[in-house]
Order: C-alpha cells, then structure tokens, then sequence
C-alpha cells in the first residue's frame, strides 16, 4: 500500500512553477505573438515543444528513481525509456502533430504513472500532484497545437 504523508511544499512550489513555461508560451503561441523571440530566431511555439520533450524525459525519470530506490522489476526501467523516445520522435514531427504528440504523452504518463503511488513505489501525494500537473502541462501543449 502507497505511503501516506503529507505534499512537501517544495514539491508544490516547484511543480506549479513548472507549469509557467507551459502556460506562457502556450499562451504566446495561441495569441500569434513571438514575445519578442523572433529577434532571436525562436518562436513560443518551438520554445514549448522543446520543453515538453524535456519535461516528458523528466517523467520517464521519476519511473527510473523509483524502480532504482525500491527494487522494482526491470518491466520498470523498460517503461521508463518510453517518454523520452515518444518526445524525441515528437521533436521530428510536424507541426501541429508535434505538440499534440507530446500532450497526449504528459496527459498519459500522469495515468500510467498512478501505478507507482498503488504499487507503493512513491507516496500516494507524488501520484496526486502528477495527475494535475500532468493536467495542466498536457491541456497547454494541446491547446497550443
């Protein structure tokens, strides 16, 4: 059974703050604006599909950590590969299949990771803040698409 213990507020503050990438540039993308980034030759859009491949590498990470910390199976390492191969053939796609690529993916893998909270590989709160966070970056990445 997953441990029950209290969020850590580091865990909020940084998660939430995490999430202002998303939000921005999805916001930048959606309103047509490069926020002055074109003088730089970048766009939100590009800014933010790189960010969700690296955020989507994170979460293979967490999976990694996990099966490492508590003996898990190797089924567990294999899985955790997943979203960092899924973001970089996502970087390779088009547009507007790349962004909708790597939403569909952080929206998922905030699902599939529900296992490791049951499984009791990480605390039941890790599980919880992963389905909003997961939420509202996979929602940011789909809307910009």
């Amino acid at each position: 059974m997953a441990r029950v213990t209290p969020v850590p507020m580091g865990a909020v503050i940084l998660g939430v703050a995490g999430l202002i990438p998303f939000l921005g540039f999805a916001a930048l993308a959606v309103s047509g604006s490069d926020g002055g980034l074109g003088t730089i030759g970048l766009s939100p859009r590009t800014i933010l599909s790189a960010y969700g491949a690296v955020i989507a590498s994170f979460l293979g990470g967490i999976r990694w950590g996990a099966a490492a910390a508590r003996g898990a199976g190797n089924a567990d390492y294999l899985v955790a590969i997943v979203p960092s191969l899924l973001a970089w053939a996502a970087l390779a796609a088009p547009a507007p299949w790349d962004l909708r690529i790597l939403g569909c993916l952080v929206l998922a893998w905030g699902v599939i990771d529900q296992d490791l909270a049951r499984r009791g590989l990480v605390p039941t709160w890790l599980g919880r803040l992963r389905l909003v966070l997961s939420g509202v970056a996979g929602a940011a990445l789909l809307v910009a698409a």
